[in-house]
């Protein structure tokens, strides 16, 4: 199970067994703060009372330790790892209270021996991924599912639910797996069991939503600049933690603002450049690469910039299955994974602008959806279905055609497929929030294109455990940290560098930031037709804003043009009615219609098609390494 996941960890193993209690502990360790064997894992509490396989990085852990030797004096350390900082913590304090004041990313699995209890827990993020299940008897769980299979007692049953719910967001959410049996544990909860005790619900030891939900009734009351400045010092604060490394470090720079602020907070507290790194493309309406290239120059930072063509991207498809290790389908992923691989050639860890959209209000959803549903609410039917055909009457291409001498000031890029979407959604949506459930779905009718499948509850069609929250922007942006923040965006990011052995770190994510932002009223994220405002002022205090401000592009590849060209041949093959009566998930004809109608051009739905092409060829691949 170990030497499965190998990538994640290449510089060190250990496994600890207890036959007595039928437990066992394995660990593969990325060494990134002590190198020595002071760091090994699974690692023994000071007293022996606790075993831990950690995998992540509390960042804190320097101040933890002063804490500890302030109330109980001196402790005989035996190295400066993060992980003895940790069990030292949870000997002192337990569990609960020791994750409450560590500042980090993780997953752990920690055992008690005195009083035979097995704990699972993760960041409060969701950072770091955490697979557990019960299959035949055994309780299995890791960093990934490949470690999983690799136990003789594994039952590989495919969940249709989750199938289904991959068809309808791109990605398998939190606690569902592509396995039946097998969950992911929420981010910000433990998962306690005593010996014998099969079982258990996660209990939180933080709460997003709680957060929003206070953050929301008792926001700062504050000025702009006095605002911003208290931002930046939280924010800087982050970075210089998230810098602390004893191997060589960079930053992931597409030039946008998440990205370029992160930079600049590094820059401003590195004694030498920072060295970042970034990727291009050919294809100029998805090419950001001279954005990054501007900033990277006024920040005086050590640059790379890889640029590709559509074959380089295309050669990454087929590593997909093993890379995500469950069907996942954001088409990202493919740009990500190469960007990765590009910064693990000089450094080991690499700092991240994730979660600044869902933090400080960056998607293009919170601003238009409102819009948009201002003027839906008063169009009686017939008017709306005369405008969805108006919307889907013109093709994606044809739209971004006719936008794009206006997308500057739009601050849109990419318009088609959103107006497609839109159009093929209008006689459905009732309320703003059905808008937004509407903006976050690929496939509709998911029970009639997957077969035997049935609609899973998850937190996203679950109102009734929405974050109770008045302003509809705020909820829509906690719902993404929520849901899609760490089943899509944490999912790619983590699995394309530990693919590489690349530690990645995101400072927005530091609960401390996290927590700030909750507090801050809404006209400090999204305010005259523009988001994270407040972050953009912190971000103008390094750099201009003419190399910033541009629409929004994201981090996407031409998708809908490379399946009707590049990728045809290897789609058809994939999508077959041959292979997919073979297989035997999918309504062939449901499936065939839509791939049908993207080749002819009527629609683009690379999106779409992407989620079925990438169950279809990580099936394939379980059958060839089975």
């Amino acid at each position: 199970m170990a030497q499965a996941i190998v990538h994640r960890g290449p510089d060190d193993s250990g496994i600890w067994l207890d036959a007595t209690h039928g437990l066992a502990l394995a660990h593969r360790r990325l060494s990134i703060l002590d190198l020595s064997p002071a760091g090994h894992q699974p690692m023994h509490s000071g007293n022996g009372r606790y075993v831990l396989a950690f995998n992540g990085e509390i960042y804190n852990h320097l101040q933890l330790r002063r804490q500890l030797e302030s109330q109980g004096g001196a402790i005989a350390w035996r190295g400066h790892s993060d992980t003895e900082t940790l069990l030292a913590c949870i000997e002192a304090w337990g569990l609960e209270r020791a994750l409450g004041v560590s500042v980090g990313m993780f997953a752990l699995a920690l055992w008690d021996k005195s009083q035979n209890v097995f704990q699972l827990a993760r960041d409060r993020m969701g950072e770091k991924p955490l697979y557990y299940g019960w299959q035949n008897g055994s309780l299995l769980f890791g960093s990934e599912l490949k470690a999983l299979i690799k136990h003789s007692a594994f039952e590989r049953r495919v969940d249709r639910n989750a199938l289904a719910l991959l068809l309808r967001h791109n990605y398998i959410p939190t606690p569902y797996s592509i396995w039946q049996g097998i969950s992911k544990l929420q981010p910000g909860t433990v998962l306690t069991l005593a010996e014998n005790q099969r079982e258990a619900v996660p209990v939180p030891y933080w709460s997003l939503s709680q957060i929003a939900e206070k953050g929301e009734q008792d926001s700062l009351k504050i000025g702009f600049e006095d605002a911003a400045g208290r931002l930046e010092r939280v924010l800087s604060d982050a970075v210089a933690g998230q810098m602390l490394s004893d191997v060589p470090l960079g930053a992931l720079l597409s030039g946008g603002v998440d990205s370029s602020v992160i930079t600049a907070l590094m820059q401003t507290q590195s004694a030498q450049p920072v060295k970042t790194f970034c990727i291009g493309f050919k294809e100029r309406a998805f090419d950001e690469s001279g954005h990054a290239a501007a900033v990277a120059r006024h920040l005086q930072t050590d640059h790379t910039t890889l640029h590709l063509n559509a074959n380089d991207v295309l050669n990454v498809v087929p590593r997909m299955p093993s890379l995500y290790d469950e069907p996942f389908a954001d088409s990202s992923q493919l740009p990500t994974a190469l960007v990765m691989a590009l910064a693990r050639q000089k450094v080991v860890v690499a700092l991240s602008g994730d979660g600044g959209d869902e933090i400080f209000g960056g998607y293009n959803r919170y601003l238009n959806a409102p819009k948009v549903w201002g003027t839906l609410r008063w169009l009686p039917r017939k008017a709306r279905q005369y405008l969805a055909r108006l919307l889907t009457g013109i093709s994606a291409s044809q739209w971004d055609r006719l936008a794009y001498p206006f997308a500057r000031a739009l601050k849109q890029a990419h318009v088609g497929n959103k107006l497609h979407k839109l159009g093929q959604r209008l006689l459905r949506v009732n309320s703003l929030d059905d808008l937004y459930v509407t903006l976050l779905t690929e496939w509709e009718d998911t029970e009639a294109v997957v077969i035997g499948s049935h609609r899973a509850v998850t937190a996203i069609s679950n109102r009734n455990a929405w974050p109770a929250l008045v302003n509809p922007v705020s909820r829509m942006m906690t719902l993404d940290a929520l849901n899609y923040l760490p089943d899509d965006i944490l999912v790619k990011v983590d699995r394309a560098a530990m693919g590489v052995s690349l530690e990645t770190r995101a400072p927005f994510l530091d609960h401390r930031v996290v927590e700030f932002a909750a507090r801050l009223p809404m006209n400090m994220k999204i305010a005259g037709g523009q988001g994270k405002v407040l972050l953009r002022s912190v971000l103008y205090r390094h750099v201009p804003s003419a190399l910033i401000e541009r629409p929004k592009m994201g981090f996407g590849i031409p998708l809908d043009s490379w399946l009707r060209n590049e990728l045809r041949d290897w789609a058809e093959d994939l999508l077959s009615p041959e292979a997919l009566a073979r297989d035997g998930f999918f309504d062939v004809s449901a499936v065939r219609s839509e791939w049908q109608r993207h080749l002819l051009g009527t629609a683009s739905l690379g999106s779409k098609l992407w989620p079925v092409l990438m169950f279809q060829l990580w099936w394939k691949a379980q059958g060839e390494v089975h």
